[in-house]
């Protein structure tokens, strides 16, 4: 155990001097970076998102996690309020959660329309290739978690005085909505996967492996080194290849 603990953090460190390195090009070509992290309860964006950020720029990075939409914003264009959290030269923004709450949570939960959700399915790509058009990268990644995974890191919160701030009330309905949300997640994938704005699926059943793996797909993606691997394919792999991958 403690080998592969020890093996597990080098990489980590290895690959955060990349990212460290990797953020010092972008910003010194003045890139727009925006990471879009989507997945399930329990799927491990904020760990993902802390091993990530963690060696950063802090005034060149953003994480943005926007709360519940108040009245005022519930009445304007969708994608109004994320629009002023998108990053200007030499800034990378991680939205955990994004945009895409309208195709999975609001849906599943009923707190948009039919007619709410059909839109937003036509308008997500036109607003992406907008963001693409105009060079920004955009990075969307789906974090997959398997129904008994799930389940096990649901509990583990319930009992552990540590972990109380990630307590939900939505918690008990990430496993009664299990199916409706891998519906929901399919359709997602299936109508705003792009060439310009793809999707890319990571197993998150083993943590620190979806962590390291996630680090290498972004390096991969911003394509400024070449000393680190590429991610495992078993762990990361595009949406249009995530049939009889995804957990059900």
């Amino acid at each position: 155990m403690g080998k592969k603990s020890d093996a597990y953090e080098a990489d980590l460190e290895r690959l955060q001097l990349a990212i460290v390195k990797t953020q010092a090009w972008t910003i010194e070509h003045g890139l727009r970076v925006v990471i879009v992290l989507e997945g399930r309860d329990t799927a491990g964006k904020d760990g993902a998102i802390k091993r990530l950020t963690e060696f950063m720029s802090p005034r060149q990075t953003r994480v943005v996690a926007l709360p519940k939409p108040s009245d005022r914003e519930t009445s304007q264009w969708y994608f109004q309020r994320y629009v002023p959290h998108l990053p200007a030269a030499g800034e990378t923004v991680i939205f955990n959660r994004s945009w895409y709450n309208r195709a999975g949570v609001e849906p599943v939960m009923g707190y948009c329309s039919p007619e709410q959700y059909a839109q937003f399915m036509t308008d997500a790509p036109r607003f992406e290739r907008m963001l693409t058009d105009d060079g920004v990268i955009l990075i969307k990644l789906w974090l997959d978690i398997s129904r008994k995974e799930q389940a096990k890191r649901l509990k583990e919160r319930r009992i552990d005085p540590l972990k109380q701030f990630k307590l939900s009330s939505l918690d008990a309905e990430a496993e009664a909505r299990f199916d409706a949300y891998s519906d929901a997640r399919d359709r997602m994938l299936d109508e705003t996967d792009r060439d310009f704005a793809p999707w890319t699926v990571i197993a998150t059943d083993d943590k620190k492996t979806a962590r390291l793996n996630l680090i290498r797909h972004i390096l991969k993606v911003l394509d400024h080194t070449d000393e680190v691997e590429a991610p495992d394919e078993d762990v990361v792999f595009p949406a249009k290849k995530a049939k009889g991958k995804l957990a059900r």
